[in-house]
């Protein structure tokens, strides 16, 4: 009897999540790139990274006049590809988890926002 190693399909389903660091300059640029659409929040993100939906992802953003980086491990739940229609910029939209940090910060976005979310300018993903 020969003897074989168990075949893992967790060595495949493990890979490290890509790291992103987005930092968000003005609140114009912000309200492009936030995504109410999700129920935790979320953000767009440009890139020309191949990603999957359900991708996991680590995003470091920095929102406008914060010094401060809010570390997230999302999940990517938008995938714009290149040459979309529209003209819109290739990337992701990672959907912020479901925890109080993640929580906190959709608050933060939203009152960084506030009247802005009302507004029917296009943005990065709708």
């Amino acid at each position: 009897m020969n003897p074989t190693p168990p075949v893992s399909s967790h060595a495949a389903s493990s890979a490290r999540p890509s790291v992103v660091q987005l930092a968000i300059k003005e609140k114009a640029a912000l309200y492009a790139a936030y995504i109410p659409l999700f129920t935790e929040g979320g953000v767009f993100i440009p890139t020309t990274r191949g990603y999957q939906l359900g991708d996991d992802i680590y995003v470091l953003l920095t929102l406008p006049e914060d010094i401060q980086r809010y570390p997230l491990a999302g999940k990517v739940a938008w995938v714009t590809p290149p040459r979309a229609a529209g003209n819109r910029t290739q990337g992701v939209g990672v959907r912020f988890p479901s925890d109080e940090k993640s929580h906190l910060l959709k608050i933060k976005i939203e009152e960084i926002l506030g009247a802005h979310l009302a507004s029917d300018r296009p943005t990065q993903t709708i």
